[in-house]
């Protein structure tokens, strides 16, 4: 898998696809262990059998064609340096998706990613700490753009881009974009 239109030095460089896998998050922390994973690496996979979303809650990833990705940034900063970090994430997809593919979507802060009233994505920011300082930086993305059938359990609170616009949304194209403000925004503020 290739990302289009990719103008970053590191993030997004080094990608590892899975057709099927237990959960981007789970990958980015096992590659993490080896230190010859370069910081930038992204995992992405077309289906999550145990995606992790916060407070230890499931990420439903059931359908192709939606997103879901990790990625690693490996530094050295204070963790103070971090503050407000998930949201701003969350503000950048949600710029994305208005300046690229005029959808109007809201924040529920600090992690989700909302489209009339429903849960369209999520952001899960996990952190390695030692002694104050950030080594490692892991965050997982998850944005329903294909799917249309929910679980039970979700039905009421989940949606799709494609359910409430009939838009069709090419995955690497955001993430390629994703990538390009992300890293920007860390080269500015972060590091």
């Amino acid at each position: 898998m290739q990302l289009k239109n990719l103008n970053t030095k590191y993030l997004g460089r080094n990608i590892i696809y899975f057709k099927r896998i237990d959960s981007t998050q789970n990958e980015i922390w096992r590659l993490y262990k080896n230190e010859n994973t370069p910081s930038g690496t992204l995992v992405i996979a077309d289906f999550q059998t145990q995606g992790k979303g916060t407070h230890g809650r499931k990420w439903y990833t059931d359908e192709a064609n939606n997103i879901a990705f990790s990625f690693l940034i490996k530094m050295n900063c204070n963790i103070s340096r971090l503050n407000g970090l998930t949201k701003k994430i969350a503000l950048i997809i949600k710029e994305i998706l208005k300046q690229k593919y005029n959808i109007e979507t809201k924040i529920k802060e600090p992690n989700d990613i909302i489209l009339n009233n429903k849960k369209l994505g999520g952001i899960l920011t996990e952190t390695k700490v030692i002694e104050e300082k950030v080594k490692a930086l892991v965050i997982g993305i998850g944005i329903n753009t294909e799917q249309d059938k929910f679980t039970k359990e979700i039905a009421e609170i989940a949606t799709s881009i494609k359910k409430e616009t009939g838009k069709e949304i090419k995955r690497e194209e955001l993430i390629a974009e994703f990538c390009n403000r992300f890293e920007q925004y860390l080269e500015e503020e972060i590091k």
